[in-house]
């Protein structure tokens, strides 16, 4: 089913459609959307017909993601690509001995700056990590951004990938072929392979989070033995509606990402020009306060898949998955408000190590294993069966509670969690950045030794008096 729903945004409101995986249509002219077929001999209002394919045209229905868009000029009406210039030196999208290291060691990041001179979300945008190729259509990359400046005459294409972007710092107002979204912090925004956007900041500076997937498409998880209901509604997914420039725009140029590198061209006329669209491979947003979290109820601590928004099987809000059942080429996992309820049991996340690789970020507050050092618009990166958990402080904090400790609720804190099956390649600009915290380890070092081999009881009776 579709939905529209009207966001207020301050001076200005979008009407969105809702829902995930939809079959969505919407026209900015009423009766520009033909009827009965997608490519008439004429479309209404003299338009262009043009497929957008976001899977192979036989790819099982079920898995099946294209759009028409009806459109004053088709895309194609440009000049040829050429390399820019100068060119961004820090975009990576195959990962190998070349252009990025392997590390077990536990990695952390101090927030970026800000940018002192204007900078775009696209010069703005630079690789942190990733695994695999977009050549080859299986892996993916990390990103992070910082930029203080709307993009001006230009429009961005990734063809490698799928976008998910993080805000942590400042709104974006994002312009698509398919209309426009206006995106938060404390939501997140999906831009397919292959559409053409571009980002104001109407807030000035912004800096925040991508994760960028290759060759597969995010989806919502399945919920399992959770049933129907519950983490990311269908629902509360929106896709913008119908929006068209139709003014002469000289020397705007189209950015296309294609292998990590970026290509331009130059046409006349905003690539914002659809007038009507129909499909289900649109861009889309979500609001992560919407999520509804599950958790332990009596005892023990449950797996972070818990809370995946695209389902790793129950933190995820979303997921692209792989060939293997339950094992995600990226997930993207998030820790919202919750409440803590489980008795005698270490209520933070436990020590561990990891087939899967996790990159962490936070969009505000504090992250609850990591109350000191991992700061808003900073990153951390514990690679597979790299071990980590809790620092020193929150341990010695909880232990010391005891064991009558009541239910306590975790409030205003937002963090997220980018988890992959496949072993990240680190970027050198990433390893030699001054915003490396080189103390990192050091959060560990104080945890001591409590170990008694005179049984439990008295192990138990004396690790709480030494915390006592």
């Amino acid at each position: 089913m579709e939905k529209q729903e009207q966001i207020s945004t301050g001076a200005k409101e979008l009407l969105y459609q809702s829902g995930f995986g939809n079959s969505f249509s919407s026209e900015a002219i009423q009766g520009a959307l033909p009827q009965g077929q997608n490519n008439p001999l004429v479309c209404p209002f003299g338009l262009y017909a043009e497929q957008i394919s976001g899977t192979a045209f036989t790819a099982p229905r079920k898995l099946n993601q294209r759009s028409w868009l009806y459109r004053i000029k088709p895309s194609v009406t440009h000049e040829p690509f050429k390399p820019r210039t100068p060119t961004h030196k820090k975009l990576v999208s195959e990962f190998n001995q070349s252009t990025s290291s392997a590390t077990p060691t536990q990695l952390r990041w101090k927030p970026e700056e800000i940018p002192d001179s204007p900078t775009d979300f696209i010069d703005g945008l630079y690789t942190i990590c990733g695994a695999g190729s977009s050549f080859l259509r299986h892996g993916f990359a990390i990103h992070m951004y910082s930029a203080n400046k709307s993009m001006e005459n230009c429009a961005f294409c990734n063809a490698d990938g799928d976008f998910l972007i993080v805000p942590e710092k400042g709104r974006l107002s994002i312009t698509t072929e398919c209309g426009k979204l206006h995106v938060c912090p404390g939501e997140i925004v999906v831009l397919p392979q292959g559409f053409r956007f571009s980002i104001d900041l109407p807030d000035g500076p912004s800096r925040g989070y991508v994760a960028e997937v290759f060759g597969t498409h995010f989806q919502l998880p399945d919920l399992g033995p959770i049933g129907a209901n519950g983490l990311a509604a269908t629902r509360d997914f929106l896709v913008p509606t119908a929006w068209f420039e139709d003014e002469v725009h000289p020397g705007y140029i189209i950015v296309q990402k294609f292998g990590g590198e970026l290509f331009t061209a130059k046409q006349n006329f905003s690539p914002f020009n659809v007038v009507a669209w129909h499909g289900n491979y649109v861009p889309y947003k979500y609001d992560l306060h919407k999520f509804c979290p599950f958790n332990t109820v009596l005892i023990d601590h449950g797996d972070p898949s818990v809370n995946t928004v695209y389902l790793c099987p129950l933190i995820s809000v979303l997921t692209a998955p792989t060939d293997k059942p339950g094992v995600a080429l990226l997930d993207y996992v998030i820790f919202p408000p919750r409440w803590l309820v489980a008795e005698h049991t270490f209520r933070p996340p436990y020590y561990h190590r990891n087939c899967m690789s996790e990159f962490m970020g936070l969009v505000y507050g504090k992250y609850e294993a990591k109350v000191d050092g991992f700061l808003p618009g900073g990153a951390s990166l514990h690679s597979c069966m790299t071990p980590h958990g809790p620092d020193t402080n929150t341990f010695e904090t909880t232990v010391s509670r005891g064991t009558d400790e009541t239910p306590s609720k975790i409030t205003e804190t937002m963090a997220f969690m980018f988890e992959s099956s496949l072993i990240p390649r680190v970027c050198p600009w990433a390893l030699e950045s001054p915003r490396m915290d080189h103390n990192y380890y050091q959060c560990w070092m104080g945890l001591k030794s409590y170990f008694s081999h005179e049984g439990s009881d008295c192990y138990n009776k004396e690790i709480q008096s030494k915390h006592s």
